[in-house]
């Protein structure tokens, strides 16, 4: 006999696959006739990549990029034989082979790195696929401009390698009236002028809001795929990729002078309503929100009261009639009336790293309109 347990999860986070697929056709359209890669980096920003890659791809994504070797050899199964899958960190001294073995492409980023593609591909007699980063000026990843400068006056350096692609990256491009926009847009010009002829490419997401003359022959959009809001200031044109909901554990009345959670830092200035609900900052909700996070029910916003604890937060749920909220019942804490960047900008951070927080003790929920041969709707970790 088969038991069918209920759904005992304390909180869902639902993935849009179909709003990522929107969102890579929108970014595809702005681009005209430039190629338009997918970031996967951090689990595709905490959503699954074993999910976000094949959603990009039968958008006909063939670029794909990640940051690190495992991350690449995690991704290599769940896109096209024939992609590309780049890996922005480069390679560690001694992992060439590992890389050639599973079809990745190592983003090079210094002189160490460039020297250890080339030698094994003179080791192997061919040429093996690369890309250069240049640092134009955020001095973080890439080849300096004196690095630059040897690669130029040694050609044998690059002896062996098949350019793909060389690239950089903008350090303010969500600003769209930054200075550095330009000036490492000229630095890009310049550097790459010196290196043999390649496709080149310098936008991210906010780069892709920039125009034309920082599209080049690739973007990769990383932010913009799932629903973060490419530019400061102005309309997110984007839609949104995730709804996070979380479950009403207890109900209790308390009164004036009362307070609520840990360290005491609320207090009730008349008789009040508390909900305990089931998420925390082991879920990824930060505990930055203690006393300035909001929930919502329906179009009634529940203010987060008392700290923010590691399986838990606690809201004033006042303005609901009464008996509305019962054990059970789920409340939105990233959803229709509170984006991912709202919360972010709550929580004193940006919504990057509110995505990759979510942790993997929800119950996702992955939907999907477009016809595919799998089941549309795809749950993890309910029992069946």
């Amino acid at each position: 006999m088969t038991t069918t347990l209920p759904d005992a999860s304390g909180a869902t986070l639902i993935v849009d696959l179909a709003a990522i697929r929107e969102n890579y056709r929108s970014l595809r359209r702005r681009l005209g006739g430039t190629a338009c890669a997918g970031v996967l980096k951090a689990d595709a920003y905490g959503l699954g990549a074993d999910r976000v890659g094949p959603a990009l791809a039968a958008e006909g994504c063939r670029h794909f990029f990640v940051a690190h070797l495992e991350e690449g050899i995690a991704l290599r199964p769940y896109v096209p034989e024939a992609a590309e899958v780049f890996v922005l960190h480069g390679l560690m001294p001694g992992c060439e082979d590992i890389a050639l073995a599973h079809r990745l492409t190592p983003v090079l980023n210094s002189l160490e790195q460039v020297e250890g593609w080339a030698t094994l591909a003179r080791r192997l007699g061919r040429r093996l696929p690369a890309v250069l980063q240049l640092d134009t000026g955020m001095s973080r990843m890439g080849l300096s401009p004196a690095e630059l400068d040897r690669i130029v006056a040694e050609p044998r350096l690059l002896a062996g390698l098949d350019l793909r692609l060389v690239m950089s990256h903008l350090a303010s491009a969500e600003r769209q009236d930054h200075p550095a926009n330009n000036t490492q847009r000229l630095r890009f010009d310049v550097a790459r002028r010196r290196l043999p002829p390649a496709p080149a490419s310098l936008a991210n997401s906010s780069g892709i809001f920039l125009g034309p003359d920082f599209h080049y022959d690739m973007a990769r959009p990383g932010a913009a795929l799932y629903g973060l809001s490419p530019v400061v200031g102005a309309a997110n044109p984007l839609r949104p990729v995730v709804r996070m909901q979380a479950r009403v554990v207890q109900l209790r009345g308390i009164a004036a002078g009362d307070e609520v959670g840990y360290g005491l830092t609320w207090r009730a200035a008349g008789p009040t309503r508390i909900a305990t609900v089931a998420v925390g900052y082991a879920d990824g909700f930060p505990r930055s929100l203690t006393n300035a996070g909001t929930a919502h029910l329906g179009d009634i916003a529940l203010p987060v009261v008392g700290a923010v604890s590691m399986d838990t937060v606690t809201l004033d749920v006042s303005a609901l009639p009464e008996g509305a909220l019962r054990p059970g019942v789920l409340v939105d804490l990233i959803g229709p009336h509170r984006s991912v960047d709202a919360v972010a900008a709550d929580a004193g951070t940006i919504g990057y790293e509110i995505l990759i927080r979510l942790g993997r003790r929800f119950r996702r929920e992955y939907r999907d309109a477009a016809p595919a041969p799998s089941p549309a709707l795809v749950l993890e970790g309910v029992p069946s």
